[in-house]
């Protein structure tokens, strides 16, 4: 199983944005930090099952290379960083 790092957000209005280093244009919302990661989780979901393919699941990178990244070090300033679970088996079509 693969893990995906998020990056989630917590708005003046106390809901919180969940977007993904690795997957450039798939992101979630929840009004509090766990329906956020369980958006997450099912947006994942969701995007590996597009008919169009039109989401690019980039290879995970681990913290450390996310790290070594300048545009993920000023994007993950003052977000919450967590691991979002994927099981791309659990979601193949065919």
């Amino acid at each position: 199983m693969a893990h995906y790092v998020a990056l989630i957000r917590e708005h003046a209005d106390g809901s919180y944005s969940v977007s993904f280093p690795d997957i450039p244009g798939v992101v979630t919302a929840g009004e509090t930090i766990e329906e956020a990661e369980e958006e997450a989780a099912e947006l994942l979901a969701f995007a590996a099952e597009d008919p169009d393919g039109a989401i690019i699941f980039n290879p995970p990178r681990t913290i450390d290379e996310l790290n070594q990244d300048p545009a993920f070090v000023a994007a993950s300033k003052d977000a919450i960083v967590a691991l979002i679970a994927y099981s791309p088996d659990d979601h193949a079509t065919e």
